[in-house]
């Protein structure tokens, strides 16, 4: 069996907003907290567990996404007035040139929380 990511937990400084949060900007369904946890399903495989902690350092995710799900994030993002933008220095410049994919973004939560997004065009 190949070895593949089953979950990963993301802290935040209020685990229900972050994955609320999350879930909004990816077009992903959040059913709700999970004993201590708020976990957002990505995929068949992967669950992103959000934890509340009372300092969150923020941790960096990185997704690779087809054409029609970024432009469908990238409108979420601009309807919601979240900043975005192409370097992770500079998570609002606005830009999606990338220079690892042909498209790319990154924007942040408010538990400082960086998310990379990755198209092939």
């Amino acid at each position: 069996m190949p070895i593949t990511l089953n979950h990963t937990i993301v802290p935040a400084a209020h685990n229900e907003r972050a994955a609320r949060f999350f879930a909004t900007v990816m077009g992903l369904p959040y059913e709700g907290p999970d004993r201590h946890f708020a976990p957002v399903r990505v995929n068949e495989s992967l669950t992103l567990d959000y934890l509340s902690v009372p300092e969150p350092l923020g941790t960096h995710l990185a997704f690779d996404v087809d054409p029609a799900t970024f432009d469908a994030v990238l409108t979420r993002l601009r309807e919601a007035a979240v900043p975005y933008g192409n370097d992770p220095s500079t998570p609002d410049n606005g830009r999606t040139d990338h220079p690892l994919a042909a498209r790319g973004l990154y924007f942040t939560d408010d538990s400082g929380n960086l998310y990379e997004l990755m198209s092939p065009a």
